[in-house]
């Protein structure tokens, strides 16, 4: 390929991306804003948020788990946030799948874990992957607060989630650059919400947060961190 050529498809191709984002910036801000406050009034509660999707969606959850039970910034450590993301026990995912098939392999989940009050955000880029279909309507029939994340057409999910967010493209891979980008955004919402800061959705700067201590190394104890012993 002509390094020339090669710069302009990744110049178009970003430019596409930044221009999907631009319209979802005018369009979904409410919905948005209306997921995050669902999102931080189950964790206040003691709830927690369980995340399904298939493919790059499930990488999607886990990224969206991880920033929610660790931190989104370095530069501020708060206390951990309770996240699940239904994409990752693969013993159970495998198990399930091949008893019963994979059309249930989430709603089983939110059948386990999911508590009235809790959130489970269903992401799908059709809005048509039926286990999220069916988990987002498993966990409306346990009183669970329900966010769709989608595309322009909203498939099945939009008729079901409490909240949806559809993000103004057809394009599979546009809609998931919007995602996570509205799933950071999310999550710095949250954190605002619950300890009082901007999270950096704005840009703002963050008084830095030392990390807590790490634990003292005792030394020349059996098994004890240092000792050599494992």
């Amino acid at each position: 390929m002509n390094p020339l050529d090669a710069r302009e498809r990744v110049r178009a191709y970003l430019l596409a991306s930044a221009e999907v984002k631009q319209r979802a910036a005018e369009t979904c801000p409410g919905e948005i804003a209306r997921a995050a406050e669902l999102m931080a009034a189950s964790l206040r509660a003691g709830g927690k948020i369980l995340l399904c999707g298939n493919g790059g969606s499930a990488a999607d959850c886990q990224h969206i788990a991880a920033k929610l039970v660790s931190v989104l910034r370095r530069d501020f450590v708060r206390p951990p946030l309770a996240a699940i993301a239904l994409t990752t026990d693969t013993s159970f995912l495998t198990a399930n799948a091949n008893d019963f098939g994979f059309a249930g392999v989430f709603a089983r989940q939110v059948e386990a874990l999911g508590r009235p009050g809790d959130v489970l955000i269903g992401i799908s880029t059709s809005g048509r992957s039926l286990n999220v279909v069916r988990a987002v309507a498993c966990a409306k029939e346990r009183q669970l607060r329900t966010v769709v994340l989608t595309g322009e057409g909203g498939g099945e999910l939009a008729d079901l989630g409490e909240v949806v967010i559809r993000v103004p493209s057809g394009d599979v891979q546009h809609i998931q650059e919007s995602h996570i980008a509205i799933g950071h955004v999310l999550c710095a919402l949250v954190e605002g919400a619950l300890f009082g800061v901007p999270g950096g959705a704005d840009g703002t700067r963050l008084r830095p947060r030392p990390p807590p201590p790490a634990p003292a190394r005792a030394t020349g104890q059996a098994g004890a961190p240092g000792s050599g012993q494992q």
